[in-house]
């Protein structure tokens, strides 16, 4: 598929290397990534390619501000409610009204095959980049 009709995926971990490792995943399933290093900084990328991005992918914790990858997928889910949304963490699991309705979550360390069945799971077949249609399940 040309670059112009992939699909935008927004990352937001503040650990560089999970930041890395989620953006290969999701390049590799046909997405073009944005990074943030935290909720202000999606939240920046947001306002200015909210239109075009069609998946979050956010970690709960992202110091060093009050907000939280929770508050950043409802704030998400809110203003740029076409976005599809998947957090994961590693210490902390949601409770009750921390995930906005249709978000899913995952659990730290996951692995491409993790994420490609949350992506399939959470993507409707016609907004699936082909490289994630066609991802062993």
């Amino acid at each position: 598929m040309p670059e112009e009709h992939m699909p935008f995926a927004l990352v937001a971990d503040d650990e560089p290397l999970v930041r890395l490792d989620a953006a290969d995943i999701l390049e590799a399933a046909g997405f073009r990534v944005h990074e943030a290093a935290s909720v202000e900084e999606a939240v920046a990328i947001l306002n200015v390619a909210g239109p075009q991005i069609q998946l979050l992918f956010s970690d709960v914790q992202m110091p060093p501000g009050d907000l939280t990858g929770f508050d950043l997928a409802r704030r998400c889910a809110r203003d740029w409610p076409k976005i599809r949304i998947l957090i994961a963490s590693g210490m902390i699991s949601p409770e009750e009204g921390d995930l906005p309705e249709g978000a899913l979550f995952i659990n730290k360390p996951f692995s491409a095959q993790i994420v490609y069945d949350q992506l399939q799971q959470l993507l409707p077949d016609g907004q699936q980049p082909d490289a994630l249609k066609h991802a062993v399940r």
